[in-house]
């Protein structure tokens, strides 16, 4: 019996018709592996995955290979948004198996749910060099069947090197931020941006610490590699040139060919790095970028409750990437001879195609348009994006999540400022609004949400991203509500999720049901690992408050998670540009009653390192805060700028802020 139709997840919903016998994760499915001595088949994806679908369509589908797995398996399916504890704990497992891992995840579990061997797709036959998904149900099966002291072998040194991979260093040195980054900016691939070689992800956490160098070091080769990677990647195939918005990631090295599809977390990342690199540069192309991905927000993902689903697929109408390509005839028909010829010439469009035969827009290799050519070609996106909305359009995953909602709300908030866009900021408070008002629980937050229904609790990343959110329009806004519940959340996070032992944060709360190991990842992914955003949050709201304890909170946090990052410090961006904020960071106090106006100044600078401080009686101020001695001279509003302990005298016209910040560093 396929028990996937009262599922809450979309993903698990288009497998609700299998003809497999899926179980949820739940004990109820391992209970019922010990009663038929079956291993356990493990299958992890999510809604928008190609090849989750083409594994769905090849086997799962399939009447013949589904009665082979409800033969031989209890089966199991696993959203891995929806519960990203499972998907780490087994990718890690498989990864220890030389596996460079990927989705869909599938894995193979005993009975009480350790794993002893997996993968990732299998054909149904064997092709593409990889074995056929029968063969290998049939082979695992039957080795779980007579060779039981195999299976325990491997499944104990799965464990086993799980639990060494959690080994943290007690102590490290500080890193060398100005030695790292310029480390990573070699590794940057000097054509086309990015880490080198294909495919190709947009790493925002590397972009943000080579911005970061660039500004703080005035280092001209981490600079031109952020500012290459973000150029080339908004001329590419990876950016949506009509609907805005980003792909996940390019399959070749010059960012041309998308894997289509579009996920919240990508494009919430990327916004504020667009935003800063465009108010620094005034490049129109960066803006056209930061714009889009805010347009595609509002058009395709926001929900009539105000939240942001989760992704779009990259098939649609049951092809990859059908949606958004192109063939000269049908540019053609929509423009018209003059206007498709026009628009051909700037976004590389031939007869030929350059994908499968089809057009993947882009401008990587075309000249930059003149103003007047820029407005006639925006038209002509605006015409083609009326003729793309008639066509099937990929699958949406509505399900409301906490965390990416969270990154999302940051970065509307961050880019609002910096372009000048307060309607942004609404937008962003609307979500913040329905996650706070809906997904509450236990004192903390959920995790997911769709149709009524809680996932919960939920995870240190959902209370740090939406810690940092409430930070962020604290300093849009200045309204107090918003920095008390980063506080809340904060606090949260270190009583429910920090280990004694270690001083980091697991993964999920302490009374959470066990797994074959305890997830405590500190490296980001996709997203920014909850341990360095934690970090910064602390920083910021040490800031706010003036208070040495909070100060000395976030520096004792922060050395505990340098410790663990130091063997790999580029998979950790979140924890250094953390680092890079505790180190380097500028505070703005903006005091008295008229202190809006310094606000949006503040707001509008194109720095990384600046912590708003918002003060609304400057008496209020801690006395040991070093801005404390210039209080008196606030009047009805002045900015003060604080660097290590000393301020510059006050600042009483907004328009000499950006010099008192330069002086400050």
């Amino acid at each position: 019996m396929n028990r996937l139709k009262h599922a809450a997840s979309p993903y698990l919903l288009q497998h609700q018709d299998n003809p497999v016998d899926w179980w949820e994760w739940s004990e109820q499915a391992f209970a019922e592996a010990r009663a038929s001595n079956r291993p356990v088949l493990l299958s992890v994806g999510y809604a928008a995955c190609h090849w989750c679908h083409v594994m769905a369509h090849e086997s799962f589908e399939n009447p013949a290979i589904a009665a082979v797995m409800n033969e031989l398996f209890v089966n199991i399916k696993v959203d891995r948004e929806e519960r990203p504890d499972i998907d780490h704990v087994y990718m890690s497992a498989l990864h220890t198996l030389g596996e460079q891992g990927g989705w869909p995840l599938t894995m193979f579990l005993d009975s009480e749910g350790a794993p002893f061997w997996g993968g990732t797709y299998f054909p149904p036959t064997s092709r593409y060099g990889r074995p056929g998904f029968i063969d290998v149900l049939r082979q695992i099966a039957g080795i779980y069947r007579s060779d039981r002291e195999r299976v325990g072998r491997n499944a104990q040194a799965i464990g086993d090197a799980l639990q060494q991979s959690l080994q943290r260093i007690a102590e490290a040195d500080e890193p060398d931020l100005s030695h790292l980054a310029s480390q990573i900016a070699r590794r940057f691939d000097r054509d086309h941006g990015g880490l080198g070689g294909a495919p190709k992800f947009p790493n925002p956490g590397l972009i943000e610490l080579l911005w970061r160098h660039g500004s703080r070091a005035g280092n001209d080769a981490s600079r031109e590699a952020a500012n290459r990677t973000l150029v080339q990647m908004a001329r590419g195939g990876i950016h949506d040139h009509l609907g805005g918005g980003f792909a996940r990631y390019a399959v070749d090295e010059r960012w041309l060919v998308p894997h289509f599809e579009k996920m919240l977390y990508d494009n919430a990342q990327l916004l504020p790095l667009y935003a800063l690199e465009a108010a620094r540069t005034g490049d129109p192309l960066l803006l056209e970028a930061a714009n889009g991905i805010v347009a595609w927000l509002k058009r395709d993902m926001l929900l009539p409750d105000g939240a942001f689903a989760a992704s779009l697929d990259a098939d649609s109408d049951g092809e990859e990437g059908k949606f958004y390509v192109w063939t000269l005839a049908e540019l053609a028909a929509a423009l018209g001879p003059e206007g498709a010829a026009l628009f051909a010439r700037h976004y590389d469009v031939t007869a030929d195609g350059n994908w499968e035969g089809h057009v993947i827009l882009n401008r990587l290799d075309t000249p930059d348009p003149t103003p007047e050519i820029a407005d006639r070609l925006s038209a002509l996106r605006t015409q083609l994006l009326a003729v793309r909305s008639r066509r099937v359009p990929p699958g949406r995953d509505d399900k409301i999540l906490a965390d990416w909602n969270g990154l999302m709300i940051s970065g509307l908030a961050r880019a609002a400022g910096l372009l000048g866009r307060d309607d942004w900021i609404k937008l962003a408070a609307n979500a913040f609004r329905f996650v706070t008002e809906s997904m509450t629980d236990d004192g903390g937050l959920a995790h997911s949400y769709r149709a009524g229904r809680l996932i919960a609790p939920g995870f240190a990343l959902d209370h740090a991203a939406m810690a940092e959110a409430a930070i962020a329009l604290h300093d849009a806004t200045g309204e107090q509500h918003y920095f008390e519940l980063a506080r809340r959340w904060s606090n949260h996070l270190d009583r429910h999720y920090g280990e004694a032992d270690s001083g980091l944060l697991r993964m999920t709360r302490a009374d959470s049901a066990a797994l074959p190991v305890i997830p405590r990842p500190t490296h980001d992914d996709a997203v920014p690992n909850a341990n360095g955003l934690h970090a910064a949050n602390l920083l910021r709201i040490a800031a706010q408050t003036g208070q040495p304890d909070d100060r000395a909170l976030a520096d004792q946090f922060l050395a505990v998670v340098l410790a663990a990052a130091a063997h790999a410090p580029m998979a950790h961006g979140s924890v250094l540009n953390a680092y890079d904020l505790a180190r380097n960071g500028v505070e703005i106090v903006l005091a008295g009653p008229t202190r809006e106006s310094f606000r949006r100044t503040a707001l509008a600078l194109p720095h990384l390192t600046t912590m708003l401080v918002d003060c609304p009686d400057p008496d209020g101020l801690p006395p040991q805060h070093p801005a404390h001695a210039y209080a008196k001279q606030a009047g009805n509003g002045a900015t003060f700028v604080c660097l290590h302990g000393r301020c510059l005298p006050p600042v009483t016209e907004p328009n000499r802020l950006a010099e008192a910040v330069a002086g400050a560093g």
